[in-house]
């Protein structure tokens, strides 16, 4: 319960790196403001171009990942870690180093990765909606993991400990 609560206060702080990447972005894929004779004539709802999207996309897993590798690697803790006491280290006990702590980070996506591609497979049926209970497999690997390891943990050779005070 304190890896889940933790991983919860964790996912409001990168929601919150992620507003901001969103606010810094504005300039760069809003677009121009149209004439009235053609804004009459267009939809009230502006949906992003694809080249737009795909530069709030490459510049939110940026974010992140600059995010998660500064705070997981060489024995740095996020604030959710500091508040549950918890520490990342690898399975050697030692210091997590940036490319283990950016490969915890991949790993993290593959329950979102899952989700999304079994929507897009299922979303002409009904069946579409099942796609959010794979957002948990990361999670509920530790469930059926022996020593009780989220999927990125064991990917990356790492292990959230419990710090004693």
């Amino acid at each position: 319960m304190r890896r889940l609560g933790a991983s919860a206060y964790e996912a409001l702080l990168i929601a919150a790196i992620l507003i901001a990447v969103g606010f810094a972005l504005l300039p760069l894929v809003t677009p121009p403001r149209p004439s009235p004779a053609a804004a009459a004539k267009m939809p009230s709802l502006y949906i992003m171009a694809p080249a737009d999207r795909a530069l709030s996309a490459m510049a939110a897993i940026a974010a992140t990942a600059a995010y998660c590798g500064w705070f997981w690697s060489r024995g740095r803790r996020t604030l959710p870690m500091k508040t549950w006491h918890l520490r990342l280290t690898a399975t050697s006990g030692g210091a997590v180093g940036v490319p283990r702590a950016l490969a915890r980070y991949l790993a993290c996506l593959i329950g979102p990765a899952l989700a999304i591609g079994a929507f897009a497979a299922f979303q002409a049926s009904d069946h579409a909606r099942w796609a959010a209970a794979l957002l948990g497999t990361n999670y509920a690997w530790g469930f059926f993991d022996s020593e009780r390891r989220f999927l990125q943990d064991r990917i990356a050779g790492t292990r959230l400990t419990r710090e004693l005070r």
